[in-house]
């Protein structure tokens, strides 16, 4: 006689039915039904032996004999799904634990480390008695765990908060860029980008099947050269123009070809740029004489971006597809960098690419409204002629009839104790 006979309920039947019929289970789960169906020695099943159960469903016999034990050692759920694998200790790190753990992370790192390592914030949190131990596994598992990666950080550019001076900028840019196209008044962004030149030590070997190319990682420093870039977003045309320096008079020749030769029919440029030191005026004084700089000064219209916003100008979204799709590889010389950017530009001309530029003042109100002054109700004090400061009068009639009541009960005690005196 068997020592583990297995006796299923009519629920269970039924649910063990429904489970076959679906076939949406892992395939251990779905033989060890069949097996506990063909082993129910109930009154409705048919109590085959494990022989049989073995044949018919082709699994061991052993396997068989161990599920009638789990089942009726354990239950139903444990041998239908099995012991659970997981780790059911209690885990050394509570919420307090954890709490302190991810606020180590996220601190400054110690004196010598440019960021904390598994192994120093374990240590860390043992020295400040915090746990008794800690190993730097459970500090990578709760780093996993919460998503945390301190050791990412992203360049930004953090404008100053209540600055007048930078909405003023702010906003006057992005009225600038609500303008309808206007042919005798284009709009025109200039920016530029400093590039290194870097040329091959060694020839890069070309990628083959089932192998990478491969470059060596020795180089040879060539120099640095300026690119500049004036973009009329509204025409969908850019200019490139790759010079050697970044000086008032590189700057200044490429305004005045910018207003000779590319819009010599334009009535005035509507000039969007950055505070760079060269984005003036006086870049023309400097490089022609008055007469000629006056001209060229005249046909323009420059807005600055304001200081720490330059990304408002969308030169900038040109440069970085620029940086992205063309000089992102090792161009040693001067001449090999102006063959490739103005292929490039040629291109980007051909497809007339514009910007969507969907950003405007109303919501620059309200996105960035940590930026715009907080106002408060006090006026400014003004000094009258004889310089004394005008006192304010209460706005409210009760206020006002107090005042005047206090006043000359003053004046009254005053005279009563000089009176005295006297």
């Amino acid at each position: 006689m068997k020592k583990y006979r297995i006796t299923l309920t009519e629920g269970e039947r039924t649910a063990l039915a429904t489970k076959l019929a679906k076939g949406k289970a892992a395939a251990r789960k779905l033989t060890h039904a069949r097996i506990m169906l063909q082993a129910d020695s109930g009154p409705c099943g048919p109590a085959w032996t494990d022989q049989q159960i073995s044949e018919a469903l082709q699994v061991e016999p052993k396997t068989v004999a161990n599920l009638r034990q789990r089942f009726v050692e354990a239950g139903f759920e444990i041998a239908l799904n099995g012991h659970s694998t997981r780790n059911h200790r209690l885990s050394k790190v509570d919420g307090e634990v954890e709490a302190r753990l991810i606020a180590q992370l996220c601190g400054p790192a110690p004196e010598g480390y440019a960021r904390w390592t598994l192994r120093l914030v374990a240590d860390r949190l043992v020295a400040l008695e915090i746990i008794d131990s800690l190993s730097h596994e459970t500090v990578r598992k709760v780093m996993r765990a919460n998503e945390l990666k301190p050791w990412l950080k992203a360049e930004w550019c953090i404008p100053p908060e209540h600055s007048g001076e930078f909405v003023c900028h702010l906003e006057d840019i992005l009225e600038v860029y609500r303008r309808p196209l206007n042919p005798r008044r284009p709009l025109v962004c200039i920016d530029e980008l400093p590039q290194q030149l870097i040329a091959e030590t060694r020839l890069p070997q070309a990628a083959q099947p089932g192998q990478r190319a491969r470059y060596d990682y020795e180089y040879q420093r060539a120099g640095v050269c300026n690119i500049f870039m004036v973009f009329a977003p509204l025409l969908g045309w850019r200019w490139t123009r790759v010079t050697a320096q970044r000086t008032y008079r590189d700057w200044a020749y490429l305004v005045r070809d910018l207003v000779d030769e590319q819009f010599p029919e334009a009535e005035c440029i509507v000039l969007v740029m950055d505070n760079l030191n060269i984005h003036v005026g006086g870049a023309l004084y400097e490089t022609f004489p008055p007469a000629e700089a006056k001209r060229i000064l005249d046909k323009l219209e420059i807005h600055y971006t304001p200081k720490h916003g330059s990304w408002l100008n969308m030169a900038e979204i040109e440069l970085s597809v620029l940086s992205r799709q063309c000089l992102a590889r090792r161009l040693g010389t001067e001449p090999l960098l102006k063959r490739e950017v103005s292929a490039w530009e040629t291109v980007r001309n051909q497809h007339a690419t514009t910007v969507d530029w969907r950003f405007t003042t109303a919501e620059a109100r309200i996105k960035l409204k940590r930026l715009y002054p907080v106002l408060t109700d006090t006026a400014p004090t003004v000094a009258t002629r004889s310089g004394r400061v005008p006192s304010r009068k209460p706005s409210c009639p009760v206020k006002a009839a107090k005042t005047t009541a206090q006043a000359s009960r003053m004046k009254a005690t005053r005279r009563h104790i000089h009176n005295r005196i006297v």
